[in-house]
């Protein structure tokens, strides 16, 4: 399946980026390179919302924790929204619960 991802910057504190689909080897540069573009435009307060992937693997981990690090040296910081049990197993496993802020809903990252 195709990675699909729907940028939203129209929240003043944050931009939240809406991932569908497959994040791995082949998908996480196109996750990679919108972190990027969106960190370049000045965003310092992003949001992943991770609920329509159905399978991550340590690529796609490694573009998060990459995005994490390049926000958190600008005074940023990259939630994530996700409740699917087959990605955050990925998360717990790594120890990355304790890095990330993970929260269940949409509204409960933006009120975070």
């Amino acid at each position: 399946m195709e990675l699909g991802l729907n940028v939203d910057t129209s929240n003043p504190t944050y931009a939240v980026i809406v991932v569908r689909g497959e994040l791995d080897v082949y998908s996480a540069p196109k996750l990679r390179e919108a972190l990027i573009e969106l960190v370049s435009e000045g965003h310092r307060q992003l949001i992943a919302d991770l609920e329509a992937v159905e399978f991550l693997d340590s690529t796609g981990l490694g573009v998060l924790v990459g995005g994490l690090k390049r926000l958190r040296s600008n005074d940023g910081d990259l939630a994530l929204v996700c409740t699917q049990p087959r990605v955050l197993k990925v998360f717990d496993i790594t120890g990355l619960t304790s890095v990330f802020r993970i929260s269940s809903t949409l509204e409960d990252a933006l009120a975070g």
